[in-house]
């Protein structure tokens, strides 16, 4: 039995969810002493793939190099695994915008089932995955032979980046699929950490009452702290912040070491992306506000004292 990891990457580097992935893959080799490989498929590649050569637990990665897949279509990415896909028993990617894109193709073209967001490996076939915004746990029996897998990275502590020396191997590549086409990227950049891999999270909700408001309150608790910032979807859908910012079930699933959740009442949508941080902390003036359900710490208070007095006390 071997594993294959669809590495998530920028041609130059390793995302950081492929490290859960491949924590997860390690997981699931350990039932059976199998050997962990993953694919690097993008454009001048090579540096991705020496970084994936070096993550703790890989034993080979492989690289499809060639212009179709520089961007990371999700129908050349299919066709190239595919070529490969008999040769192993899991292939396991990213329950990232990019995996689910990837995932159900190669399940679809296997004619297999595709197991998603999975959270804990129980043994070689069976898995967990959440269900009803997190509140059940579904452990799922895959019988299939080739068992196609998105893993949610909140569930599994990333792999090391370093400390591997896996061996890089050429593989042939597909022609383009010829069914779309990239056009254009539009790549939003941040002075503060990137969301879903942020150790700190400060994150607003409907209570600022303005995107005006989450600015002037929240920026500078999570400059102090060096924090990305979030938002409930109530705020998104109030035009406060850019949907980049939504955490939750329809947006991004986070568990950073620290959550302040301001202004959020705790919608099960919402618990759903941020349940599993490792502290939670909420300030909001409703009592009985769901998201005290959750959370490690409570201030039942006026948010526009609340954080400033943090600021204060971080000076």
């Amino acid at each position: 039995m071997t594993i294959l990891v669809i590495a998530e990457h920028d041609n130059a580097s390793i995302k950081s969810v492929t490290l859960n992935t491949v924590a997860a893959a390690a997981m699931l080799a350990t039932f059976t002493s199998a050997d962990v490989h993953v694919l690097v498929a993008g454009h001048d590649a090579r540096g991705a793939a020496d970084a994936a050569a070096r993550i703790a637990g890989v034993s080979k990665v492989l690289l499809a190099d060639a212009p179709q897949l520089a961007d990371g279509l999700a129908e050349n990415v299919e066709a190239t695994v595919l070529t490969i896909a008999n040769c192993y028993s899991h292939i396991l990617a990213p329950a990232s915008a990019y995996g689910k894109n990837v995932a159900p193709r190669i399940a679809a073209k296997l004619d297999v089932a595709q197991i998603s967001d999975i959270t804990a490996v129980d043994s070689p076939d069976t898995f967990e995955r959440p269900i009803y915004a997190g509140n059940a746990i579904a452990t799922v029996q895959l019988l299939d032979p080739i068992k196609v897998i998105t893993v949610r990275s909140t569930g599994f502590d990333p792999a090391s980046p370093e400390g591997g020396g896996a061996s890089v191997e050429t593989i042939d590549t597909t022609a383009d699929a010829g069914n779309s086409r990239f056009v254009s990227r539009e790549v939003t950049k941040l002075d503060r950490p990137e969301l879903t891999s942020a150790k700190i999270i400060v994150s607003g909700g409907r209570g600022l009452a303005s995107g005006e408001n989450y600015t002037k309150v929240l920026e500078p608790l999570a400059n102090k702290l060096n924090a990305a910032l979030g938002a409930s979807r109530a705020a998104v859908d109030a035009g406060y912040v850019p949907n980049d910012y939504q955490v939750g079930q329809t947006g991004k699933i986070v568990a950073p070491q620290l959550y302040i959740a301001v202004g959020i009442s705790g919608a099960i949508q919402h618990l759903a992306g941020m349940k599993d941080s490792k502290v939670i902390v909420a300030i909001n003036k409703d009592e009985e506000a769901p998201i005290f359900s959750v959370a490690d710490y409570g201030i039942v208070g006026d948010l526009f004292d609340a954080i400033p007095d943090f600021v204060a006390a971080l000076a």
